[in-house]
C-alpha cells in the first residue's frame, strides 16, 4: 500500500512541473519534445550524469533572429522528485551583459542559444547529490519546459 502511495505521489509532482495540455495546445507550434514557439530545451549531455552535466536551450531563432535587442527573463532549475529545489546551473561562457559562470536565476537574455553547466553538487551544502531521476526546468518570460535527467553516482 505504501508503493501505491508513492507513486501516486510522484505521478501527482511530475503534474506540477509539467505545462497543461491545454496550455500547450494553446502555442501554436508547441510540441511535445521540449520545445515551443521560439523555445527550445535539449537533453542534457551526458545522461546519465556521473559527475557534472552540461544543458543546451535556444531562446527564440538563433539562426535568424529578427528581435535581437528584446531581452527574456530567464531561469533554470533542478529539482529532485519531491518538488525540492536542488540547484541552478551557471551559465558557460559570457554572452552579452551576462558573464559566464552566473547562475541562471531571473537573466535578462537575447534571443540565441546557450549552454549550462551543472556539477552535480546540491547548491546549498556543496555535497553530491544521491543517484536518482532529477528534473531541469526552463523558464522563459513565463513559458515552462520540463524534462528529466538521470543520476547515476
Amino acid at each position: 500500500m505504501k508503493h501505491l502511495w508513492r507513486a501516486l505521489f510522484v505521478v501527482l509532482v511530475l503534474g506540477a512541473f509539467m505545462p497543461s495540455r491545454s496550455a500547450a495546445q494553446g502555442a501554436s507550434s508547441q510540441t511535445g519534445g521540449g520545445q515551443g514557439a521560439g523555445l527550445q530545451l535539449g537533453q542534457n549531455f551526458p545522461n546519465p550524469v556521473n559527475q557534472d552535466t552540461r544543458i543546451r536551450f535556444v531562446i527564440g531563432d538563433a539562426q535568424d533572429c529578427t528581435d535581437s535587442g528584446r531581452q527574456h527573463r530567464v531561469s533554470l532549475r533542478i529539482y529532485n522528485l519531491l518538488a525540492q529545489q536542488v540547484a541552478v546551473p551557471v551559465l558557460q561562457g559570457g554572452v552579452g551583459n551576462v558573464a559566464g559562470g552566473e547562475p541562471l536565476e531571473s537573466l535578462l537574455l537575447t534571443c540565441g542559444e546557450y549552454i549550462v553547466y551543472w556539477d552535480g553538487k546540491y547548491s546549498q551544502t556543496g555535497e553530491d547529490v544521491a543517484s536518482g531521476i532529477y528534473l531541469y526546468r526552463l523558464e522563459v518570460d513565463g513559458k515552462v519546459l520540463v524534462k528529466k535527467m538521470i543520476v547515476r553516482k
